[in-house]
């Protein structure tokens, strides 16, 4: 088993920056990749980043590229996601999840484990 807790949630204006972060523990041996997901109020959970913990690969959806930055530090065991120029678009429930495939996967069947989320609100 792998627990994770995410942190770093809260309110922010429109254009300001928030810092999630997402600390591993339990068997984190067998993951091979870290993602973040969000989900909005009556809509699907959607990929955002993802990283491997290995090489350090990044993955980004269109709709963040240049705004979000994923990270790891492997001696912590822990997942960052930096957020920039927010939108109040991305409004929503931020989660983290833990994959055990060596392919790093941008959907959520491609995650074995997953934490308890953390609100992200952006006001306009």
């Amino acid at each position: 088993q792998v627990q994770l807790v995410e942190s770093g949630g809260g309110l922010v204006q429109a254009g300001g920056s928030l810092r999630l972060s997402c600390a591993a523990s339990g068997r984190t041996f067998s993951s091979r990749a870290m993602g973040w997901f969000r989900q909005a109020p009556g809509k699907e959970r959607e990929f955002v980043a993802a990283i491997s913990w290995s090489v350090g690969s990044t993955y980004y959806a269109d709709s963040v590229k240049g705004r979000f930055t994923i990270s790891r530090d492997n001696a912590k065991n822990t997942v960052y996601l930096q957020m920039n120029s927010l939108k109040p678009e991305d409004t929503a429930v931020y989660f983290c999840a833990a994959s055990i495939l060596y392919r790093v996967a941008m959907t959520p069947l491609g995650y074995d484990y997953w934490g308890q989320g953390t609100q992200v609100t952006v006001s306009s």
